[in-house]
């Protein structure tokens, strides 16, 4: 998988306590590699991390990704073979009350990163992470491809295009194999972050309660968590030996998963019976009302394309939350490895060249 590149080596990833993080950490330990992690503690109990087996991660630092000093330390500790860079503050919503966090964190944060390499002479294949909010949203409702103008109408968009404008600056400035990926709205069992809608429907169910959902009529490209992170881990193989890849890449859905986000809940509920109520409100702080994201340069030069379906994206994410609170499963560390295991195998009967 992914060429084998992965095993033995040793991968640095920022905000490895997160959701994609997590997960991130739980593949690349499977596939061999020597997972390195630099972090803030996770935000919310429960949380995926805390169900990551002990031997995961070769060693962890938590560390806040807005100080030099830190970063720098734990880089030329490690020395890492390949950096994936997801630390950031990610919540639309919570940019308009911390909007200098945000900055200091996604932009600052970015460049600390690119700079502790740099300064440490390590010429490593670097992924970093932003969104798919980091286009100028022009509110036509098309799909936007990598050539776009980038920009953002709330800090946490405009703070991620930043990030990729100082990645592609610090590439041309500097060299080396600095890439950027935009993913979708990332779904999947273990996220239980504020103001997301999955994690919102869990919450809301376990407490018997319908579930308030502010934009139900917000289309957005949802996908599972293993369509994006199969997208950066091939990303980074292939960066590792072709440096012409140090580009900005979509990882995003196909366009049936282009949805609004009623229609979400109401597949979610498919699988976890409950009811749901509109709360939208004018006053609210502005959220692009659709996203979409296009995906034809991934699968022209990656030959990558999305594994799941809507339909089966929705269905693994609602059982895994299913089976981990209700029938109350003992070993939530294997539920994502089965899900790992049913992914890699789905990949691989798709004969995906990065699966074989």
């Amino acid at each position: 998988m992914f060429g084998k590149y992965y095993t033995g080596k040793k991968v640095l990833i920022t905000g490895h306590t997160g959701f994609k993080g997590a997960w991130l950490s739980l593949w690349l330990r499977d596939l061999g590699a020597n997972v390195y992690g630099f972090s803030l503690p996770p935000e919310t109990t429960p949380n995926l991390y805390e169900v990551l087996v002990s031997g995961t991660f070769s060693n962890e630092t938590s560390g806040n990704i807005g100080h030099y000093s830190s970063v720098d330390r734990v880089v030329s500790e490690v020395r890492p073979d390949i950096v994936f860079h997801l630390a950031a503050q990610p919540i639309v919503r919570r940019s308009y009350v911390l909007p200098l966090e945000t900055t200091t964190t996604n932009i600052l944060g970015t460049a600390h990163v690119l700079e502790a390499l740099r300064q440490n002479s390590i010429d490593c294949p670097v992924v970093v992470v932003t969104t798919d909010k980091c286009y100028e949203n022009d509110g036509t409702a098309r799909a936007f491809s990598e050539n776009d103008p980038l920009g953002g109408h709330d800090v946490y968009s405009a703070s991620k295009a930043a990030a990729e404008i100082m990645s592609q600056s610090w590439r041309r400035s500097f060299g080396g194999r600095i890439a950027t990926v935009r993913a979708g709205n990332a779904i999947g069992g273990g996220d239980y972050s504020e103001d997301r809608i999955v994690p919102d429907c869990v919450r809301m169910l376990l407490a018997g309660h319908p579930i308030s959902v502010r934009n139900p009529k917000a289309t957005r490209p949802w996908q599972h968590v293993l369509d994006c992170l199969s997208g950066y881990l091939w990303l980074g193989a292939r960066l590792a030996e072709d440096a012409t890849f140090a580009e900005a890449f979509n990882f995003g859905p196909e366009t049936e998963a282009q949805r609004p986000v009623s229609e979400l809940v109401e597949s979610f509920l498919q699988y976890w019976p409950g009811e749901w109520k509109d709360i939208s409100d004018s006053d609210a702080p502005h959220e692009a009302a659709t996203l979409s994201l296009a995906i034809g340069k991934a699968a022209q030069q990656l030959e990558w394309r999305p594994v799941w379906s809507f339909d089966v994206a929705v269905e693994r994410t609602a059982r895994w939350y299913h089976q981990r609170h209700v029938v109350n499963a003992e070993d939530p560390h294997g539920l994502c490895l089965a899900q790992l295991e049913t992914y890699a195998a789905d990949a691989l009967a798709q004969s995906l060249v990065w699966a074989r």
